[in-house]
């Protein structure tokens, strides 16, 4: 069990290695890695992750599996190449171009749901791998740098975090269950929640919660799906960003009770 952990602890493309690693012996004709990982993203976009496999991936390349192995030793590590690449689409804001931090904290959440909802089997691997390629150390550093920008103290940059990109991984991983949903049925999104909204209508149990539910969906507003998902996206988000400012002047208030006034002194280590 131990070796078990230690293995699964320390499984990574980017701590072993292996991220530009060659075999020996010829390379196959026409085929390199970027080539592989870009085949791999349009897969698991049009298929999902479930259905991916490397004798797909072959399939897909023209290629035997063999070839696809000469550059990679696991369908691990060419997922794990793979969230990194697509993690790369996000346009990160420069944290010392002097813009407010708040602009920028809606423009990271806008960006990572974005990635969210267009590669929907990203969600499900975010917490499988170390996620320590180069465009995932990009993403975290500019959200570091960012939420510093606040005047919280350093003590509390993690639950910052948490509270705004957790939010937004929940949000965007719906946002992108529900597309994929739709797809599968050969709908659009729209024909899905009406199609869902009538089938939970026939259901005698929810007729109390779904009463509240349209008198609630009518009230905020949104002839689409995509401007109801949009608005509450956009509120939560600000619901958030002023949960910081409040939390800010608050920490702000305590460190000033704590700190002494003009000309009195703290008491002496033991001093009751």
């Amino acid at each position: 069990m131990a070796k078990t952990a230690e293995k699964a602890a320390r499984s990574s493309v980017w701590l072993e290695g292996k991220a530009h690693r060659r075999r020996g012996g010829g390379q196959p004709s026409g085929l390199d890695l970027d080539r592989i990982i870009e085949a791999t993203v349009r897969l698991l976009d049009a298929e999902g992750l479930p259905k991916f496999s490397m004798r797909r991936l072959a399939g897909e390349l023209n290629v035997t599996a063999m070839s696809v192995y000469w550059y990679v030793d696991t369908k691990d590590d060419l997922l794990e190449l793979a969230l990194d690449k697509v993690m790369g689409e996000m346009r990160l804001p420069d944290p010392d171009a002097g813009e407010d931090w708040r602009d920028q904290v809606r423009a990271l959440a806008r960006e990572y749901r974005t990635l969210l909802v267009r590669h929907p089997w990203v969600s499900a691997l975010v917490g499988v791998f170390l996620n320590i390629g180069p465009n995932n150390l990009a993403f975290s550093r500019v959200v570091q740098r960012v939420v510093r920008r606040t005047g919280l103290p350093a003590k509390r940059m993690t639950s910052t975090i948490s509270a705004v990109f957790q939010f937004v991984y929940g949000y965007g991983t719906l946002e992108g269950h529900l597309a994929s949903r739709a797809s599968a049925g050969g709908m659009s999104v729209d024909e899905y929640f009406q199609q869902a909204m009538d089938t939970v209508t026939a259901a005698p149990q929810a007729a109390d919660v779904l009463q509240e539910s349209r008198e609630i969906m009518a009230a905020r507003g949104g002839d689409t799906v995509a401007e109801m998902l949009e608005r509450d996206f956009v509120f939560a988000l600000e619901l958030l960003i002023a949960g910081i400012e409040a939390m800010v002047a608050r920490e702000a208030e305590a460190a000033g009770e704590n700190r002494p006034a003009a000309g009195e002194n703290r008491p002496a280590a033991g001093e009751a």
